[in-house]
């Protein structure tokens, strides 16, 4: 059986991550996607917790999506669930320079090779971060995140906690 580990912060998960998912999902017989709290990123937007149900969620159309959160190495992780590949989705150039170091890392650590996926062209764009700002000050995110995400950023928006 080949399984896929998406790993990522997912704060939020967009539709450029689902596009992944889908697409990994067509490629592995099961996908795991790790929600994964990163130190290096400021405190999250939403828990890890809200993280993972709404890219449960999110996913809930996809029959071999399995959703974890995880506190460790990828590659401990990896080990766990006997990933075939780690899979890593890429926007633009940019993102392959960082991506192939951790992929090559990875690699050296545990043997599992990563897989890239580059997003198509109508969520290349789609950032977290840049969901965030435009959230914050009130702009539409609609177009970019599922329904499940949305809901979660009306209700804090409505709380005043964005």
């Amino acid at each position: 059986m080949t399984v896929g580990l998406i790993p990522g912060s997912f704060d939020p998960f967009h539709n450029g991550h689902l596009e992944v998912v889908e697409r990994a999902s067509r490629i592995f017989d099961e996908v795991v996607v790790a929600a994964i709290r990163n130190p290096q990123k400021s405190q999250g937007l939403f828990d890890l917790e809200e993280r993972r149900d709404m890219i449960a969620e999110s996913c809930a159309h996809i029959k071999n999506v399995r959703i974890v959160s995880i506190a460790t190495l990828l590659v401990n992780v990896a080990r766990d669930v006997n990933a075939t590949a780690i899979v890593k989705g890429l926007r633009a150039v940019s993102d392959f320079e960082s991506e192939l170091q951790m992929a090559q890392m990875n690699r050296s650590l545990s043997g599992v090779e990563t897989l890239f996926i580059p997003t198509s062209s109508a969520h290349s764009f789609i950032a977290s971060k840049l969901l965030r700002e435009v959230a914050r000050f009130g702009g539409d995110v609609s177009p970019f995140v599922p329904r499940p995400v949305l809901e979660r950023f009306n209700i804090r928006f409505a709380e005043g906690t964005l």
